[in-house]
């Protein structure tokens, strides 16, 4: 057996490296490995639908079932909205203003828990359905026939960054893809010149705790990652612009390629191909961004719409990145997800805005105000350019808050009972599924977790959770891990 340096010796001689001996001369083992399997039908990896895509002359994407939906738009609303003032009212709240809750309090955030507080906010019924939303939302209770809101969302968490991780990723730490990289991973772009998965922020938005890892493609390759546009700036993303002419470019990508390959080739390292594919979409992005993002053709009734002419800054800002995320459906990006914008005095940090520990009223009712006449709008203007049907857009935070006060007019984490609602993509508007108690404390009523939210995204997309997996530390990982229900009862 050759030791190091003597092996090293004869590779400059022309010998096999270690590497490439032990590639070749393994194969007969590894053919014994897989014909076992086989003959067990049990298969290393489910066929995914991006792998499907990879066996078919035309590259498409191959979907396990008839999709309702071609894009996903998620507006996260990092620091946690209460759900008791907002799309889930509790009469009882207001009746046993000031009394002690007459049930068990679990541990919150800080401990600092108080007695029962009644929702400053006071909630109407919207539309032929008769949703109830509070008036926190008058643009949203307007459109409220569009939504199915789930009133029995559950996390096991009740930390900003954990929580975050949690709602994005199905698991509460770093090291996981994202929901948007999982989805861009299973059914691929429509715009090869953009990125499959972006991230809109602006007026200053801030990556919520947990920091970009909400937004990685985790294991998956490199291509599924988000990539974030400052809907607000120019240029949108950073080094996106020409440093070169775009022959220069061109001639240096392709030595860039052909030494990629050459090293592929021998190396067979997944990250390669990604990191190839990646610098062609830069590439592309450098026109295909610009593009995008300028707004100035848009109508002037369109820009008023999405509050774009508001003298409310964080409002303007809120509005461009929907409209922005109108203008990338309709550009085939598969996954948008938008970024709350901080208030200020009385609304939470800079990653976390609708966190109100305190000073609730205010807080929640200027973060409501910045995103209300916004989404609103995208929900309006899709459904009048026939994209809603399409496009299913997720409203939700991390968790909810307690229906008992921290100090006297603010709110801690609720994880046991909370809030969120879909629109569009084949789900049933003007529908309320699932209940938390008469105080708003715990689900009692169908209640789910975010695998089960996912679940239902990946079937609207056409994609069976169970299936759509990548091998990863010896075992098949999906976005739902081993849990996930699709929630049928919401779906048209």
């Amino acid at each position: 057996m050759f030791d190091r340096v003597t092996f090293n010796q004869a590779n400059v001689r022309g010998a096999l490296t270690r590497r490439q001996m032990l590639r070749q001369t393994s194969t007969g083992f590894g053919l014994l490995a897989l014909q076992a399997m086989m003959s067990e039908g049990g298969y290393a990896m489910p066929l995914t639908p991006a792998r499907s895509a990879e066996l078919t002359d035309d590259k498409l994407p191959v979907s396990h079932h008839a999709a309702k939906a071609k894009h996903v738009i998620f507006c996260y609303m990092s620091g946690g909205v209460s759900h008791v003032d907002s799309f889930d009212p509790k009469p009882r709240l207001r009746q046993d203003h000031g009394k002690p809750m007459p049930m068990k309090v679990e541990r919150t955030q800080f401990n600092q828990n108080g007695n029962v507080m009644a929702s400053p906010f006071k909630f109407k019924k919207w539309g032929e359905s008769g949703l109830s939303i509070s008036s926190m939302f008058p643009k949203i209770g307007e459109v409220a026939d569009e939504l199915a809101v789930v009133r029995s969302m559950t996390t096991n968490v009740n930390e900003h960054a954990q929580g975050n991780y949690a709602m994005h990723t199905g698991f509460p730490f770093i090291g996981h893809p994202s929901a948007g990289a999982w989805c861009n991973y299973g059914l691929g772009t429509e715009n090869e010149n953009l990125p499959g998965f972006v991230v809109l922020q602006s007026g200053g938005a801030v990556v919520p705790h947990g920091g970009v890892g909400l937004f990685s493609n985790g294991f998956l390759p490199a291509q599924n990652q988000g990539s974030i546009l400052q809907a607000d700036r120019r240029p949108a993303v950073e080094n996106i612009r020409p440093g070169l002419s775009l022959r220069d470019q061109r001639n240096h990508l392709d030595l860039i390629q052909r030494l990629d390959e050459s090293y592929q080739a021998s190396a067979n390292h997944a990250g390669v191909e990604a990191a190839i594919r990646n610098y062609e979409t830069a590439f592309e992005m450098q026109t295909a961004v610009p593009e995008i993002c300028d707004l100035s053709k848009e109508t002037e009734a369109t820009r008023e719409m999405y509050g774009l002419n508001s003298a409310e800054s964080d409002k303007a800002a809120y509005g461009r990145q929907c409209l922005l995320a109108r203008r990338l459906v309709e550009s085939g990006v598969r996954f948008i997800e938008l970024s709350c914008i901080t208030k200020g005095i009385g609304a939470g940090g800079a990653a976390n805005p609708w966190d109100q520990h305190g000073a609730l009223e205010k807080g929640h009712g200027a973060m409501a105000n910045q995103v209300d006449q916004p989404i609103a709008a995208l929900i309006t203007d899709l459904k009048q350019r026939g994209l809603l049907k399409d496009t299913l857009i997720i409203w939700a935070g991390e968790f909810g808050r307690t229906p008992f006060s921290q100090g006297s007019n603010g709110r801690d984490h609720n994880p046991f009972g909370f809030s969120i609602w879909m629109a569009g993509g084949g789900v049933k508007g003007g529908t309320a599924y699932g209940a938390t108690d008469e105080f708003g404390y715990h689900a009692v009523e169908n209640p789910c977790n975010v695998y089960d939210l996912w679940a239902t995204v990946l079937h609207q997309l056409g994609i069976d959770h169970e299936r759509l997996t990548y091998r990863y530390a010896g075992r098949d990982v999906r976005l739902t891990d081993v849990h996930g229900n699709v929630l049928h009862d919401i779906l048209a």
